[in-house]
């Protein structure tokens, strides 16, 4: 891989994804044959169970063996295998520009990472920033696209200045198919993430929000007398850091991750609150593992 691929992908995590799958809670009908387990009983190559034949079922499924020693008729049911659809949704606006690495980053990392596993397992795989730029991802499927999907996530710049429901809007009226959707965000916006999960929902998506924030967010090492800009709007506001605003700010913070994990919970959302500190492999191979996203 060259060196801008293997910051998004690290070489040596690349055998460990592949024996990973994206979990869906839902059943969803796929379009073409897959290497998914599916719930649905259908025509594959692993025997599942019988039934009852009843007038009208395809008499090639019984089990003419069986007929021979029991004199009834029974059909062979088999597991069907499917494809899935699995979307990462990218927030690249302005506020996901910060932090080292930025919360942008590793974004494309995580989606990197949970694109792949979804390539590796055939399922039909989109990686796509919300906005503008995001209009251009292409669905991918098959271990051979990695290399298209990597160069999308690399073209992928921050600047995307649009609301979350109105990214998660044009994603939706782009994208018919439904599946698992994760959406990568830091849930910053004035307008409010509420809108755009409920539209995903709506959707019948199975959605997973990994709520990405840099550590300097949670602890801010600031003091003094300062002007801080809004990167997304240019506001200002002038304050003076102390002790008191500093918890104050963290109350602030606590309160903003409770109430997203409440919302998304009270919907079967699964939500999941991540430090870009942490590194990609544990966060993918432990952590969302943990949390029910891989397995």
């Amino acid at each position: 891989m060259s060196t801008v691929a293997t910051e998004l992908l690290p070489a040596d995590l690349v055998a460990r994804l592949e024996r990973l799958e994206l979990v869906s809670r839902k059943v969803f009908r796929g379009r073409m044959k897959g290497e998914r387990r599916s719930r649905r009983k259908g025509q594959s190559v692993e025997f599942a169970d019988f039934r009852n034949y009843v007038a009208g079922d395809d008499l090639r499924q019984i089990d003419w063996n069986l007929y021979a020693r029991l004199d009834q008729l029974f059909l062979k049911m088999f597991l069907e295998e499917e494809d899935l659809h699995f979307y990462a949704l990218i927030d690249a606006s302005e506020s996901m520009n910060f932090g080292d690495p930025t919360k942008l980053h590793v974004a494309k990392q995580l989606a990197a990472c949970l694109g792949y596993i979804g390539l590796c397992r055939a399922d039909r795989v989109k990686v796509t920033a919300l906005g503008k730029r995001g209009t251009q991802a292409p669905v991918m499927r098959g271990k051979s696209n990695l290399w298209r999907m990597l160069q999308y996530l690399q073209s992928v710049q921050p600047g995307e200045n649009v609301s979350l429901y109105e990214g998660v809007k044009d994603f939706a009226l782009r994208n018919s198919g439904s599946g698992i959707a994760v959406l990568i965000t830091d849930l910053l916006d004035k307008q409010g993430y509420e809108q755009a999960l409920r539209m995903l929902l709506g959707r019948r998506m199975d959605v997973y929000v990994i709520h990405l924030l840099a550590p300097e967010e949670l602890e801010p090492p600031l003091q003094g007398d300062l002007k801080l800009v809004d990167s997304e709007d240019g506001d200002l506001a002038e304050v003076t850091i102390n002790r008191h605003l500093l918890d104050r700010y963290r109350e602030t913070v606590e309160a903003f991750v409770d109430t997203a994990r409440g919302f998304c919970s009270r919907r079967s959302i699964t939500y999941m609150l991540a430090r870009t500190d942490m590194p990609v492999d544990e966060m993918v191979t432990r952590y969302l593992r943990e949390r029910g996203v891989v397995r």
